[in-house]
C-alpha cells in the first residue's frame, strides 16, 4: 500500500523559513514524479512545485525564488524548502506522486 507522510509544518513569523518533508513507502519512489500542493482556508488546492525522477523542477511564477523542491531517492523522501514566508503562504501543504496524496502538514505564517 502506497503511503505518503508529510512533516515539518508549523507556525513561523513572516520572513521565516520551513522545510517540509514527505516520506513515501510502498512505491518505486525513484521512478516517480513528485509534487507539492497547498490549500488555504476557503480556497482551492493549488500547485506549489514539481520534481521529476531525474531532478528537473518547476514552480508557479509566484513561488519561484522562495520555494525549492528536492528529493533524496535513497531515503524515499521529497522536500520543500520555503524561505521568506508570507502570511499568504498559510495553508495545508500536501505531497503527491500524482496518484496518491498525503494527509497534509499545516503551515501558519503570522506575526
Amino acid at each position: 500500500q502506497v503511503q505518503l507522510v508529510e512533516s515539518g509544518g508549523g507556525a513561523v513569523q513572516p520572513g521565516g523559513s520551513l522545510r517540509l518533508s514527505c516520506v513515501v513507502s510502498g512505491s518505486m519512489f525513484s521512478n516517480e514524479v513528485m509534487g507539492w500542493y497547498r490549500q488555504a482556508p476557503g480556497k482551492q488546492r493549488e500547485f506549489v512545485a514539481r520534481i521529476t525522477r531525474v531532478g528537473n523542477t518547476n514552480y508557479p511564477d509566484s513561488m519561484k525564488g522562495r520555494f525549492t523542491i528536492s528529493r533524496d531517492n535513497p531515503k524515499n523522501t521529497v522536500y520543500l524548502q520555503m524561505n521568506n514566508l508570507k502570511p499568504e503562504d498559510t495553508a495545508v501543504y500536501y505531497c503527491t506522486n500524482f496518484d496518491r496524496w498525503g494527509q497534509g502538514t499545516r503551515v501558519t505564517v503570522s506575526s
